[in-house]
C-alpha cells in the first residue's frame, strides 16, 4: 500500500499530534547527531513541546549547549556590525555620487553662461558676477601674453647681440691680418746689401730735394 503525502498543516487530533511529535523529534535528534559526526560540525538543537517541555542536543562534549548559543549570538552581532558598516559605506558613496553630480551640473551651467548661452534666467547681480569673472580671466590672459612677448623680444635681442659680436670679431681679425702682411712685405728685401744702402741713400736725397723746392 502506497503511503500518501502528508499535508503540511496542524494536526487537529491531539493524540495523533503527540505521536507525530514524538516520532519526528527522535528523528530530528538522530539527524543532528549524524550531521555532527559525519561532517564534524558543531550542532546545537533545542526543541520545546506544546506543553513547554525542553529537548536539546549538543554535539560538543567539552561545552554545553549554552556555549554554542553564545557563539551564535557573537556571530550574529558581528554580522550585524559588518552589515551596518557596509550599509554606512554604501550610503556615504551614494551621497558622494549625488554631490558630485550636482557639482558637475553646476559647472556645466556656469560654463554655458560664460560662453554667453542660457542668460535669459540670469539677474543683474549674476550677470555682473559673470562680467567680473570674464574681466579677471582676460587680465590673466593679457598678462600671460605680455610675458610671452617680453621673453620673445629678450631672446631676439640676445640673438642679435651675438650675431653683432661675431661680425665685429671678424672685422677686427681681417685688418690685423692685412697689417701683418704689409709688415712682412716691407721688411722683405732681395739683393745685395750694397744696393739696399744705395737705394736708401737715393731715397733720402730725393726727399731732401723735394723739401728744398
Amino acid at each position: 500500500m502506497v503511503r500518501g503525502k502528508t499535508q503540511m498543516k496542524r494536526i487537529e487530533n491531539e493524540t495523533s499530534r503527540q505521536v507525530t511529535f514524538s516520532k519526528r523529534r527522535n528523528g530530528l535528534l538522530k539527524k543532528a547527531f549524524e550531521l555532527s559526526v559525519l561532517c564534524d560540525a558543531e550542532v546545537a538543537l533545542i526543541i520545546f513541546s506544546t506543553r513547554g517541555k525542553l529537548y536539546e542536543f549538543s554535539s560538543s562534549r567539552c561545552f554545553s549547549i549554552n556555549k554554542t548559543v553564545e557563539r551564535y549570538q557573537r556571530k550574529i552581532k558581528d554580522l550585524d556590525l559588518s552589515s551596518k558598516g557596509i550599509q554606512e559605506n554604501l550610503q556615504h558613496v551614494q551621497d558622494g555620487d549625488i554631490n558630485m553630480t550636482k557639482k558637475i551640473k553646476h559647472l556645466e551651467a556656469s560654463r554655458r553662461k560664460l560662453l554667453g548661452d542660457e542668460l535669459d534666467t540670469c539677474g543683474i547681480d549674476e550677470l555682473q558676477q559673470l562680467e567680473n569673472q570674464l574681466e579677471r580671466s582676460l587680465n590673466k590672459i593679457r598678462a600671460r601674453k605680455s610675458q610671452l612677448f617680453k621673453e620673445r623680444i629678450e631672446k631676439l635681442k640676445e640673438e642679435c647681440q651675438m650675431e653683432r659680436q661675431a661680425s665685429l670679431s671678424y672685422e677686427d681679425v681681417e685688418p690685423a691680418a692685412e697689417k701683418r702682411g704689409e709688415e712682412v712685405e716691407t721688411e722683405l728685401f732681395i739683393g745685395r746689401p750694397e744696393r739696399r744702402n744705395l737705394k736708401l741713400t737715393c731715397t733720402i736725397y730725393t726727399y731732401r730735394l723735394k723739401v728744398k723746392k
